[in-house]
């Protein structure tokens, strides 16, 4: 019998590698805070909280949480990934330190996330201001809006954590309310505000809605508090009297899920008396016709005088999927859903199109999930609100990252719409082995991993927006 072959070299391992960093394509995050003046607003903000001999600075273990949460970490010992590579991250905090800083922070917990807002919005500002055309502001104005998308998320606790509660879909823990800005096609998403609930919290409480959407205006740059170049979506829940009149009332854009009034009979009758040259085609996600979905304006048919002035309403009936079940609500086996709008122009299959492109608000909150929501690790409320707020740090640092630096690279030109596992696997595990010439320090990225060309480009980027010179990082 022949010596079977291996799948798999055995070569003999130790662990007396030196010079080696992992995770250093992490230095695009590092790279990105600078360029946009993270550590300068984080340092300011929370200098109210840092102690006269202390030697780590809340904001920068803050960031370093931050960028371990970017890079796969779900609980505060995860940072000790940063602690292992100095040459890459600096002086780390021990774990003892860090969870000093949380706690401290916690214990003045309306401040401190003030403090922490404070700053994501002067970094937003700045890398929106270097993003140019490629900003979720760019030539903004009510036919192209600065979306806002709003939905809510459970977060399931496996302890008796405080606030935890049973919710809805017979679980236990939280139900969190988040808003995040659609950056369209091209891109993801980042969040602007979130609201850290209780698990029975309900799903259309328009005081959360509400809080949730002031601390997201103020989020944007200066002059998108009011007006139609902002437009706010929400499924079901946003569909309530005292929400769309405060949406009106700020003279905001505004596309939310709708329940048609009256009692279903009346509904259904009304709607089957609708001619068929009525209904006009709806579009697929592509933005072409798609076959068995039909979207027709029924506010005529409805007594609106309760609600708003100026409210559409807008139904869509459709073929549903294969091994969908019909609601009660549905006509003639087609499935029938309805939301209002104020945006007086446009084709409504085209409004209709962008009501249900709210569904990228799901994959904003996946992402979340991903870079530390799925768990809430600690125990008081306070301390897992500044636990949200690094987490939204997070993402909105991955979202600019890849505004700024992955936009526009020949060859990977859906690098700024991966999502935080692809972008892990392919740039932040690429390692690199430390050198020192001269006074310089260098970072030689494994030529051999993929995408160490698209890294290096990337850095390239970033550089030239500030002006400095190129990185000191090496293929």
């Amino acid at each position: 019998m022949k010596k079977p072959t291996l799948y798999y070299p055995r070569p003999a391992i130790d662990g007396a590698g030196a010079s080696v960093v992992a995770h250093a394509g992490s230095t695009l995050l590092l790279r990105t805070a600078q360029t946009v003046g993270l550590p300068q607003e984080l340092r300011q903000a929370l200098a109210p909280w840092r102690k006269p001999l202390a030697v780590h600075d809340p904001g920068k273990v803050l960031l370093d949480l931050a960028v371990s949460l970017a890079i796969g970490g779900d609980c505060l010992a995860d940072i000790a990934q940063l602690r292992a590579a100095p040459e890459v991250f600096g002086a780390v905090a021990s774990d003892p330190t860090v969870s000093r800083c949380i706690d401290t922070l916690a214990a003045d917990a309306p401040a401190a996330l003030a403090a922490i807002n404070t700053a994501r919005a002067a970094a937003r500002t700045a890398a929106w201001s270097l993003a140019g055309e490629h900003a979720p502001d760019s030539g903004a104005d009510a036919a192209a809006p600065v979306v806002i998308d709003v939905d809510a998320t459970l977060v399931t606790a496996h302890s008796e954590k405080e606030a935890a509660a049973p919710t809805f879909k017979r679980g236990f823990g939280f139900h969190p309310l988040w808003a995040f800005v659609d950056h369209g096609a091209e891109g993801t998403g980042e969040p602007l505000a979130f609201l850290l609930r209780k698990g029975n919290a309900g799903s259309n409480t328009v005081t959360d809605h509400l809080t949730v959407l002031k601390a997201a205006l103020a989020q944007l740059p200066g002059g998108h508090t009011r007006g139609k170049k902002v437009l706010v979506r929400i499924d079901g829940a946003g569909g309530t009297h005292e929400l769309l009149a405060w949406l009106t009332r700020r003279r905001l854009s505004y596309s939310v899920g709708f329940t048609l009034p009256g009692d279903l009979a009346a509904i259904q009758a009304k709607l089957a008396a609708i001619p068929d040259d009525v209904w006009d085609p709806a579009y697929d996600a592509h933005g072409q016709v798609r076959p068995g979905a039909w979207v027709a304006e029924v506010t005529d048919l409805f007594d609106l005088s309760s609600w708003p002035a100026g409210m559409r309403i807008i139904v869509r009936k459709e073929r549903p999927h294969p091994g969908a079940q019909l609601r009660i609500t549905d006509l003639d086996g087609l499935r029938v859903t309805a939301f209002a709008t104020n945006t007086s122009r446009g084709q409504l299959a085209a409004l209709e199109l962008r009501h249900r492109r709210r569904a990228r608000c799901e994959d904003r909150i996946r992402c979340a999930k991903d870079t530390g929501l799925t768990n809430l690790p600690l125990h008081d409320l306070d301390q897992n609100k500044i636990w949200c707020a690094i987490v939204a740090l997070a993402c909105a640092l991955t979202a600019w990252m890849q505004t700024l630096a992955l936009t526009g690279h020949p060859g990977n030109g859906d690098a700024r719409r991966w999502e935080p596992k692809k972008l892990r696997l392919r740039l932040f595990s690429i390692p690199a082995r430390a050198a020192r010439t001269g006074r310089q320090r260098l970072l030689h990225l494994a030529a051999n991993a993929p995408f160490t060309a698209l890294a290096l480009a990337a850095l390239d980027a970033l550089a030239r927006l500030t002006g400095s010179p190129p990185p000191a990082v090496a293929g």
